[in-house]
């Protein structure tokens, strides 16, 4: 087991934009809107939560190599009564791609949202039936030649 080994690929620039999904109560989604969740804003706090990640991806994956990130754009919102979307866009000027990057972005906003809404979406026994993370997916990605 090894990295790839990218020493004799060019430097240039790359973008990769990934997105995805949570699906939460109807109320929950309510209260994310009228700004009433106990812990704050979970739209805010999954940007920062999601840019933090970018920046630590190489961290969290085994093989992944650490980048020079030269931007990271992170949009999360309310897209419908039970969905929460996060979408991710990030840059760099290296040897290799940055998907890893905007995947675990996507991934962590949305882990972020969970956490801070968790309290209203489980079930009388603590469970979450209807709560569920989907469809986290690069959705472009661009090297300049």
């Amino acid at each position: 087991m090894a990295m790839v080994d990218v020493s004799s690929k060019a430097e240039v620039f790359r973008e990769a934009t990934a997105t995805g999904s949570i699906k939460l109560k109807p109320e929950t989604i309510g209260l994310v809107q009228a700004e009433k969740i106990a812990k704050g804003n979970p739209l805010y706090t999954a940007k920062i939560a999601g840019i933090l990640a970018a920046k630590r991806a190489s961290d969290l994956i085994p093989l992944c190599h650490p980048l020079p990130l030269t931007n990271v754009e992170v949009d999360v919102k309310v897209s419908d009564k039970t969905t929460v979307s996060a979408t991710a866009t990030v840059k760099t000027k290296a040897q290799t791609g940055v998907e890893m990057e905007a995947l675990t972005a996507v991934s962590m906003a949305l882990l972020t949202v969970w956490d801070m809404t968790k309290q209203y979406e489980k079930d009388a026994s603590g469970q979450y039936p209807s709560t569920a993370i989907e469809n986290i997916h690069v959705v472009k990605k661009f090297k300049q030649a």
